[in-house]
């Protein structure tokens, strides 16, 4: 339903604008998230035969974004909103006040639930791929000096050291997520 890629994509062009250089991020990103919102909206038109979204069908939804997110994105899981929550920014972006969403007033949903996400999301995207393979490099030449243990530290390629780091981090974000 939802692709994992396209929002992963999404926040590596936040991150790295030149991802897609013959794109302009913004404009990327919102076409993207358009396709997303369409596409989500007329699988719960199509299903339940109704022009809008009721309560239940977004908070469905909302479930399946963060579905999604959760098992594409390293690191510890995020908490999709509360019903409450989502009942509250329902109310926000039904304009015409008639209790479901239109398809207009889904995309603005969908925008104001995503915007914290996405930050949050990116942010541990970056520590887990950027910072970590930095501070293995950083920390490779103190472990070398580690009788028995820095030798084999030291022939490691920095590469290959980093990688493994930074696969020994996700593989702890992950298993914290187990734990909870």
């Amino acid at each position: 339903m939802f692709s994992g890629e396209t929002c992963l994509t999404t926040i590596l062009v936040d991150l790295c604008p030149d991802f897609l250089p013959e794109h302009s991020s913004k404009e990327w990103r919102q076409k993207q998230l358009r396709k997303i919102t369409d596409s989500v909206f007329d699988r719960f038109t199509n299903e339940t035969g109704r022009a809008n979204l009721t309560f239940e069908d977004l908070y469905i939804s909302v479930l399946f974004v963060y579905n999604d997110i959760n098992k594409r994105l390293p690191g510890a899981h995020l908490d999709p909103p509360s019903k409450a929550q989502v009942r509250t920014m329902m109310q926000d972006c039904d304009v015409n006040l008639d209790g479901v969403l239109d398809r207009e007033e889904f995309v603005k949903f969908i925008l104001q639930l995503t915007k914290d996400t996405f930050i949050t999301a990116s942010q541990r995207l970056l520590v887990t791929l950027l910072v970590t393979p930095i501070v293995a490099l950083v920390t490779k030449r103190a472990t070398e000096g580690i009788p028995g243990f820095g030798g084999v530290v030291h022939r490691l390629p920095n590469s290959v050291h980093a990688s493994l780091v930074t696969l020994a981090a996700v593989m702890f974000q992950n298993s914290g997520q187990a734990i909870n």
